[in-house]
């Protein structure tokens, strides 16, 4: 099998599922207790909090733990509309290609009395530091835009937004669930104020992830019960999950240069190979993308076929983010960034790691454009365009 799938989720690392067994199997107490075994927990708590904090340039003490990247991104946007409302301030900015994590926390806050400003994408996927700028206004109480695109990779100006940001004095929440682990990021020089992650995307397990929020920042409540998380997410803490993602941040962080180098050049081949193909379209920047990411459409075929096929050949692969695969409806993102319908629909989404090989890439060259030429074989709109009875919506 070659797992070429990794912005869905990652394998897990050894040393990962190594940092948590003791945390299973010997210090397995309550962190919330006062007795010795659970003060020990306690203490590994705050190990990992200052872990983490350090890999982003924070402290420990801005650092929460959340159950992932959604419940992260639903606690920013939430308490900085709560701060902005107490203000009378309830103008909220961000961009037409969020995560549904970030898209629907928006629409319910729309439903009540928000005025929620999404900024168009443009074509490579990316939005200018100049849009956010113009959009701010006096009742603007929060910009979230995330750090890199889910789907198409597409990385965003994020140091120049935080800065008009701060210059303006309105909160700025990234959700940074494909960058952490993969790109170099400081809330301080970057002037971030909320940030979200999850650990499945750094090889880390899953139902874990972190909310970052700049001392000063109120958080409001999205779990409510005891006072773990200094009073500001109920449940006991999942200590095991935690210590494996502080772990394999530490470490993604750590190799990130090595790594980047690697799965750069992997990425690279992959779109020049696949470029190839006639009636084809690489989506997002061609630089400015995260490491691993490489989505194209092809025309003339659906996603789903795709897929279905290339699993037969041995390859893992998605038509987009893996919280919508089970949609029939095509990609939000390849719309936003002015995609027609139909060339959406077939959109392929191949992601990296370092632990994809040359070989591999070369298998995934071969065998993509052999299960294209199938599928438009037996399409008759296929038929039609080359017969000239509609045209080509994509360039040769």
């Amino acid at each position: 099998m070659i797992y070429a799938d990794n912005a869905a989720t990652t394998k897990m690392s050894a040393r990962a599922i190594q940092a948590m067994l003791p945390y299973m199997e010997t210090v397995w107490g309550n962190p919330s207790s006062l007795y010795a075994a659970g003060q020990r927990a306690a203490e590994a708590l705050q190990s990992a909090r200052e872990r983490m904090a350090a890999c982003f340039g924070a402290t420990a003490a801005e650092i929460y733990f959340t159950s992932g990247g959604s419940e992260a991104d639903n606690q920013a946007i939430l308490s900085a509309a709560k701060n902005g409302e107490r203000k009378g301030k309830k103008h909220i900015i961000s961009t037409a290609f969020e995560h549904h994590a970030v898209l629907h926390t928006l629409k319910k806050l729309e439903k009540a009395g928000f005025e929620i400003e999404l900024l168009d994408v443009h074509e490579n996927g990316r939005i200018l530091p100049s849009q956010v700028a113009d959009a701010i206004r006096e009742d603007t109480c929060l910009v979230t835009i995330m750090y890199a695109n889910n789907e198409i990779g597409s990385v965003q100006p994020i140091p120049e937004i935080g800065e008009i940001c701060r210059a303006k004095g309105v909160p700025f929440h990234t959700d940074a669930v494909q960058a952490a682990g993969h790109l170099p990021i400081d809330v301080v020089a970057q002037h971030i104020d909320m940030l979200s992650l999850s650990a499945h995307k750094f090889h880390g397990p899953k139902g874990i992830g972190m909310l970052y929020a700049r001392k000063g920042i109120v958080l409001t409540n999205v779990i409510e019960g005891g006072a773990q998380e200094r009073g500001k997410r109920g449940g006991t803490e999942n200590v095991p999950a935690i210590m494996g993602m502080a772990t394999a941040l530490e470490d993604a962080c750590r190799h990130m240069e090595e790594n980047t180098e690697k799965v750069t050049r992997l990425r690279n081949r992959l779109i020049e190979g696949l470029s190839k193909i006639p009636h084809s379209i690489l989506n997002g920047d061609p630089e400015k993308r995260l490491p691993g990411n490489v989505n194209f459409c092809f025309e003339g075929i659906e996603g789903e076929s795709l897929l279905l096929l290339l699993d037969d050949k041995g390859i893992c692969a998605s038509s987009g983010s893996a919280c919508t695969s089970g949609s029939l409806d095509p990609s939000h993102v390849l719309l936003a960034i002015g995609r027609p319908h139909e060339i959406a629909h077939g959109s392929l989404r191949l992601s990296l790691c370092e632990d994809n090989t040359e070989e591999e890439v070369e298998y995934i060259l071969k065998s993509v454009p052999e299960v294209v030429e199938y599928l438009r074989s037996i399409s008759p709109l296929w038929k039609d365009k080359v017969c000239g009875k509609r045209e080509f919506l994509l360039p040769e």
